[in-house]
């Protein structure tokens, strides 16, 4: 009984979060979660539910690199990646999930040797959480959707942002941007 309650008042609030997301004269780029973080509405209106998967599952789905990257919170060497030096048009999606994460009119070269961007396509798209690894204090970067390990993000990128989110190209899968149809 108190599962169904809790359902009830998550789809209430989603229901709200929706309506509110639409009636809003200025709408916020950002995507807003439900409390228990099983699902959130981008600023479309559209729901993305989290992907749970056993390792097993991400194995299988994953190669062996964006395995190590996603799920074990890995790094690929600097330089070595497919995508930190592509400078096509589009879109830079999780390989873990597919959810749109950073868009190619917001990549930079920052010389670090991995895909640079200064923002991502929506923040609620992906979590920064503290990173205490390694002796360091750094803010990772993760997947929303999936959870799965992107990079890093620092305060030492371009404007207009100062940021410069520092990505695995393993971590990503691109999407090149379609011609448009000639009439």
């Amino acid at each position: 009984m108190n599962k169904m309650k809790y359902l009830m008042r998550s789809a209430s609030l989603l229901f709200f979060m929706t309506l509110l997301l639409s009636s809003c004269a200025q709408q916020d780029n950002r995507a807003h979660a439900d409390p228990a973080g099983q699902i959130f509405v981008d600023a479309s209106g559209d729901t993305l539910e989290m992907i749970h998967k056993t390792d097993e599952e991400w194995k299988a789905a994953l190669s062996k690199e964006a395995y190590e990257i996603l799920r074990k919170k890995g790094t690929e060497r600097a330089f070595t990646g497919d995508l930190w030096d592509n400078k096509k048009k589009g879109v830079y999606k999780c390989a873990g999930c597919g959810l749109p994460l950073f868009s190619s009119d917001t990549k930079y070269r920052s010389g670090s040797g991995w895909p640079s961007f200064y923002q991502p396509m929506d923040h609620a798209y992906i979590l920064e959480k503290e990173d205490r690894m390694l002796g360091m204090v750094r803010t990772e970067v993760l997947c929303r959707r999936c959870n799965g390990h992107l990079g890093h993000v620092f305060n030492d990128g371009p404007q207009p942002t100062g940021m410069r989110y520092c990505i695995n190209s393993a971590a990503l899968d691109f999407e090149k941007e379609k011609k448009g149809k000639k009439d």
